[in-house]
């Protein structure tokens, strides 16, 4: 089940007394009806990276260090927190109307830090709808879709993020080419060409170092999984974690626990362990035969990143559009007009036809 939720925590403008809202791009809170603007206090402290071991052994995996509200969507099961002086709410999924009567109460462990919103909601919507006009045979509706402001939402997206020492001690073989000539026979006679081959050797050894911010997205979603050209966030730009960033946005809840989370980042540690192996056995090609890897001093962090989505039903299937919200690529999958299709392909004929008449 996804679980989502918007900004808890509402501050009132000290000018007209509406709500205000993070403004993308700065560490400010804006008042959209006066234009009042008020900075956002940063904490002198870095963000915390906690102990594992510890966390997982002594806290446990699923401890919770907050309570939120959570509006549960009938149509899709996605959960959302919604503010409560709300009237009317869509899900920010399927625009399923959400009901304040199914309110349930959940736990979380805190997000340490986050990368805040760089674009604000007009230039997402621009780029949404730069990138549905060149769109090849892209249904009407859609077009119409992408002038639809309602139609666009900022939500941050949960991920973990784990660091340790890694070492890594191997054996392997290292390959060097050479080439030796071959002569073949031909119709005109005999030529000799040059064959690569691969010289083998035994190689064995050790690597360590630091890995650094293997990023997991802790959100679990079969049926609308974040496109991997949009899933690339600047981590150097995380700031401490502070609920006023939240505010004006949906912030989604994780669904892949901390240990599911560990065990995934293992297998990106391995990845990283057999590269640097690879690059230590050196030569033109290499084989690993076996590696014992050991991680010391793991720690992580819960973060949260941006993300512009779009929801869009055609021919009783929806379609999700994502704008990452710190660097404004764009991704999706997009339906197709079969009737654009049919009526393109039906005037090809009739030119092809018209040609064939007056060549004869």
């Amino acid at each position: 089940m996804e679980e989502t939720f918007s900004s808890e925590q509402k501050k009132g403008c000290a000018n007209c007394g509406a709500e205000l809202k993070f403004k993308p791009g700065s560490h400010q809170l804006k008042c959209e009806y006066c234009g009042y603007e008020e900075f956002i206090e940063q904490t002198k402290s870095s963000f915390e990276e906690l102990e594992l071991e510890h966390y997982l052994r002594v806290v446990g995996e699923n401890a919770y260090t907050e309570t939120i509200d959570l509006l549960h969507c009938k149509n899709c099961g996605a959960n959302q927190h919604v503010e409560e002086n709300y009237k009317s709410l869509g899900c920010v999924y399927c625009s399923e109307p959400l009901i304040r009567e199914d309110i349930e109460k959940e736990g979380w462990i805190l997000p340490g830090a986050l990368v805040p919103f760089q674009i604000d909601s007009l230039k997402a919507k621009q780029i949404f709808k730069n990138w549905v006009g060149g769109l090849w045979f892209a249904p009407n509706k859609l077009k119409k879709a992408a002038l639809d402001a309602e139609g666009l939402h900022g939500l941050y997206i949960p991920h973990w993020t784990f660091d340790a020492n890694l070492y890594a001690s191997y054996q392997g073989q290292r390959g060097d080419y050479y080439y030796e000539n071959q002569t073949y026979r031909t119709k005109n006679g005999t030529q000799t060409r040059q064959v690569r081959k691969t010289r083998w050797s035994s190689a064995s050894g050790s690597v360590s170092g630091f890995i650094d911010d293997i990023l997991i997205n802790a959100s679990e979603k079969k049926r609308r999984d974040i496109p991997s050209k949009i899933a690339n966030w600047n981590l150097n730009e995380l700031v401490v974690f502070n609920s006023k960033y939240l505010s004006g946005f949906v912030t989604e809840k994780y669904t892949v626990s901390l240990k599911d989370g560990h065990h995934q980042s293992f297998q990106e540690a391995k990845n990283i362990a057999y590269n640097w192996i690879r690059q230590d056995i050196g030569g033109d090609t290499q084989r690993v035969d076996n590696a014992n890897i050991k991680l010391a001093d793991e720690t992580f962090k819960h973060i949260l990143v941006p993300v512009y989505i779009s929801s869009y039903r055609y021919n009783a299937k929806d379609y999700h559009f994502y704008v990452n919200g710190q660097t404004g690529a764009i991704s999706g999958v997009r339906p197709y007009s079969f009737w654009k299709i049919f009526f393109l392909v039906l005037f090809i004929v009739l030119i092809i036809v018209v040609i064939t008449i007056f060549a004869k």
